[in-house]
Parts: C-alpha cells; structure tokens; sequence
C-alpha cells in the first residue's frame, strides 16, 4: 500500500511539474488566490476559469522582459529613435492630426511636439503597436516574473476590469507590447483605466485611434504636472569633481537648485527656466554626456522611468518642432 501511494505520489508531482513547465496557470496556487480576489470584487468564477483555464507561459515575454531596450547605454539606444524616417514620419502625422493636436495641447497644457513624440517613440505612430496577446502577456509576467509579481498582478486584475468597463467580450482579442502596453501611446492597463479619453466623443475609448492616443497623452502629462511652454533639460559644462556629489544615471524628481549645481562646478549651456533641477549622466557615443534636467524632464520619465526614453522623446519632440517650423 505504501509503495501504491508513493507511486501515485510520484506521479502527481510529475504531472503538476509538468503542468507548470507548460504554463498551465490554472494549477498554480498564485492564480487560485487571483481568482478568488476577483471573484470578490464581482468577477463570475466560470468566466475566470474559462478565461485563464487555456493560456500557457510565454517564454518570449519572459525572455524580452529581462532585456528591455532601455539597458542599453544611451550611445546605443538614441540611434533607434532619433532617424530621418521617425522624424519625417512624426513631422507627417502632425500635420495629419493637428487639429486633434491642436485641440488637445490646448485643453491639457501640454505642448504639441511632446505629445507627438511620445507616440512616435512608443509606436513609431502607430506602426507598431505590438504582437503580442494582451491576457497572455500579463498572465505570464503576473504568475512566472517573481521580480515584478506584484506589479504585474495588479496589472492584470486592471486589465480584466479595464475588459469589463469597455464592454469587450473576449479577454484575449487585444494584442500589445510584451509587458501588456495597448495602443499608440502604449498604455498599461492601470493607465488605461485612469488617464485614457474619448477624445473624438465617439463613445469608445480607443488608444488604437489617432485621436484618442492624442487626447490620452495629453491627460496622461497634465495630470503628471507638465507645464506648457517650459523647459525640459539643456547641456552641462563640468569643471572639478565636486559634481560627483550630486550627479544621477536614474530618473530622480529634481531637489537641486540652479546655485547648489553652479557650487558644484555645473554651468548651464543655455536656459533652463524650472525651479528645481538634476544633474543627469548619460554614456554618449563620445564620451559623457551631462544635462541639467528639469521638471518637465521629470515628467516624462512618469510615462516611462528612464531618463535615456526622456531623453529621446525630448530630443525627437525638439526635431520635429525644427522641422514643421522650417516648413510653414
């Protein structure tokens, strides 16, 4: 009898090891708890069951994830935003948009070249919008990225409601970028919920359509605190090492005064009118590259936190500005 049950015991482990290598989510004790948290917020259970009961890991996601375009030193990743075909292409979807633009900077505050920006670095304006399953993605990084299972977790309860709140039947009809980001602007689904706008008032909020994105994008930086007309970040001059003190590779909210940065040896190669700044280091194809960075600036790595994608959107905005001003 004893040998029977450890037979059968053996065998179970082997199926349950099996399922998990397979990503067969239902068996995992994470997505029983998931199921049980939605239920409680009003979910039915036969629709969570049949929702989940046939998604399978992704290894791609999990694969893509853990080498994100912004670990690349900024020699490297500037190259893939800042091209001829993404401005032309961006000063071209202004001018096919710019009553929405217009429309938008002028109700949220934000200005036109950022918003443009934005959904030209996130999509190259619509040209990619991703491949992959929404549900799948974020069923994948919620239940098998232990480094964000928190985040990823609320992810994707956001999305079920999101799903919920737009009247979509099939969960698993959206497709987005591998971390589940939707539409022109790539929202996640938490964005979604809260910044995203019917902005052509055609009663459905759809990041997919051109003007939408734009509306969305402009509510998104409004809400962040983006001030209009003001400035985003200029190049700095160093002399000494005492800018060692106070100098940054991350996305950090702005503490320092124009005075404390000139004490430590910064000089600004222009204006920069905010009221707080940082000192940001970036590695450049020759050499450091230093910049004073303002609010603004800092409002932007709140739609992605690395200071290179601010960076590239502030650099690709000031391009295509330069280009539809030549062009009037």
């Amino acid at each position: 009898m004893i040998k029977i049950r450890l037979l059968l015991l053996c065998t179970l482990l082997v199926v349950n090891n099996a399922s998990f290598a397979n990503g067969d989510y239902m068996s995992y004790p994470a997505m029983q708890r998931f199921i049980q948290h939605m239920v409680e917020t009003g979910f039915s259970k036969n629709y969570l069951v049949q929702t989940f009961s046939n998604i399978k890991r992704d290894e791609k996601i999990l694969s893509l994830v853990n080498s994100p375009a912004e670990g690349k030193p900024w020699s490297q990743y500037r190259p893939i935003f800042l091209t001829e075909d993404r401005i032309r292409t961006g000063h071209g979807f202004w001018n096919r948009h710019e009553a929405a633009i217009k429309a938008a900077s002028q109700q949220f505050g934000v200005d036109p070249e950022i918003i443009v920006a934005i959904i030209g670095v996130e999509t190259f304006y619509g040209r990619n919008t991703g491949k992959h399953n929404v549900l799948r993605s974020l069923t994948t990084l919620a239940m098998d990225f232990p480094k964000r299972e928190k985040f990823y977790t609320s992810e994707l309860k956001n999305y079920l409601q999101f799903i919920r709140e737009e009247k979509i039947n099939n969960p698993a009809i959206l497709t987005g970028s591998y971390a589940g980001a939707m539409g022109l602007g790539q929202f996640i689904s938490s964005s979604y919920r809260h910044y995203a706008v019917d902005f052509n008032r055609d009663g459905h909020t759809d990041l997919w359509h051109p003007d939408d994105a734009i509306g969305s994008v402009a509510n998104y930086f409004s809400k962040h605190g983006w001030k209009k007309g003001g400035d985003v970040t200029v190049p700095a001059r160093i002399l000494g090492n005492l800018y060692g003190n106070i100098v940054t590779v991350k996305a950090t909210k702005p503490v320092h005064s124009l005075s404390k940065l000139q004490q430590h040896g910064v000089s600004l190669q222009g204006k920069l009118n905010s009221k707080h700044v940082s000192l940001l280091q970036l590695q450049g194809a020759n050499g450091l590259e230093h910049w004073v960075t303002g609010d603004n600036f800092y409002v932007i790595t709140r739609y992605n936190h690395s200071p290179k994608y601010a960076m590239a959107v502030y650099q690709l905005a000031w391009e295509i500005k330069r280009r539809k001003l030549s062009q009037q």
